[in-house]
């Protein structure tokens, strides 16, 4: 009689091996994590953000392979990054970017104007520029949220820009497939955005997440690189949106 030994768990080598990830908005926050988790997974990394110092130090703590220090929503500037990189990358990600708040009473109209064009031409503006550098079965992933859904006063530009990117998401993917492209629907992340949108606030509002999602604690900025880097390996995933905000959307309104 022969006993067999148990075999040896099989280990897991780096998913994103050999392969380059470009992250648009990269300096810190969600951008800074994604960037973190993949050179985790073996990527060489190509950063790029508006504030040079920022940028500068995120380079070398995760050992960039470059960075390049423009502002996205410069649609010239955005095009001459991508025209400037040598060969064919694997993904993008794009954090740039942030949400408008204002009541109706209190809106720059000139700013709320510029709210609902920057994601929306963000977006098109890397795939456009992007698309023809990223390899087939690469990716874009671009970060949206859900406020569209709890409408409320003083939210309704934010409310209507992120409505419209998950149609826009599928619609870019049809058109420049084989390259996916997948959006990400944040709820509340404990990042230094949210903190300078808060001030003040920003302990109050990380007790009562805490007490009433479903996971017991708020989203961190590593849980959406997390799922970012997700999107990035698994090659099945392309034109959806990706909720990601820690069972907030189950809650009563």
């Amino acid at each position: 009689m022969t006993t067999e030994m148990p075999s040896a768990p099989a280990t897991r080598g780096p998913e994103l091996r050999g392969q380059t990830v470009v992250v648009i908005g990269g300096s810190a926050g969600i951008g800074r994590e994604t960037a973190r988790r993949a050179r985790a997974e073996g990527a060489d990394v190509v950063l790029t953000g508006r504030n040079l110092d920022r940028l500068n130090d995120a380079a070398a703590a995760l050992g960039a392979r470059s960075t390049a220090s423009f502002d996205a929503e410069d649609t010239a500037a955005l095009e001459a990054f991508f025209a400037r990189l040598e060969g064919t990358i694997d993904h993008v990600m794009v954090t740039a970017g942030g949400p408008y708040y204002a009541p109706l009473a209190e809106m720059d109209f000139d700013d709320g104007r510029r709210a609902l064009q920057q994601h929306p031409m963000l977006m098109a503006g890397v795939a456009r520029y992007g698309a023809p550098k990223v390899r087939p079965g690469g990716t874009l992933v671009f970060m949206g949220g859900t406020g569209a859904r709890h409408p409320a006063a003083g939210v309704g530009l934010s409310s209507a820009m992120t409505a419209a990117l998950p149609a826009l998401t599928a619609s870019l993917a049809r058109e420049i497939a084989p390259v996916r492209v997948n959006l990400i629907a944040a709820g509340f992340v404990d990042t230094p955005l949210s903190a300078s949108l808060l001030g003040d606030r920003l302990e109050a509002r990380r007790d009562e997440l805490r007490a009433a999602l479903p996971i017991g604690r708020v989203v961190e900025a590593d849980d959406v690189a997390a799922l970012a880097v997700h999107l990035m390996v698994n090659t099945a995933l392309t034109g959806a949106t990706y909720d990601i905000d820690g069972g907030q959307q189950l809650l009563a309104r």
